[in-house]
């Protein structure tokens, strides 16, 4: 059986994953919603969204690995573009909770002229 070679010089290793389960708002549990409300909001850039899709990915700004977001953690009535800056908060990903998820994502330089409401 082989591996997968996920090493920095391997060509998988930039190759964005979507986690599994995904842990949207609709299915998230009234006590981890509290926790998550308790934990200090981060600052990001918008690496990947794509709304069809319903997800994409933020970049932290204090480094690391880029952070899953899914369309029901998006607040506003905008869609995030690559590059915008936001604000949002970090929800464990189960079964080991190793991984985490960005929630309450916020655009913090939205230019409405620029950014497409959901609707559109």
């Amino acid at each position: 059986m082989s591996t997968a070679d996920n090493s920095p010089s391997s060509p998988n290793h930039s190759i964005l994953k979507v986690p599994s389960p995904i842990i949207t708002r609709r299915n998230r549990t009234a006590s981890t919603s509290e926790r998550i409300l308790k934990t200090p909001e981060l600052d990001g850039t918008i690496k990947s969204f794509c709304k069809q899709k319903g997800h994409g990915f933020i970049t932290p700004a204090n480094g690391g690995d880029d952070i899953f977001v899914h369309v029901s953690d998006i607040e506003g009535e905008y869609v995030p573009i690559p590059e915008d800056s936001v604000k949002y908060r970090l929800c464990p990903i189960p079964p080991k909770y190793e991984k985490c998820q960005a929630v309450h994502v916020r655009i913090i330089n939205l230019k409405p002229e620029l950014h497409q409401k959901w609707e559109s």
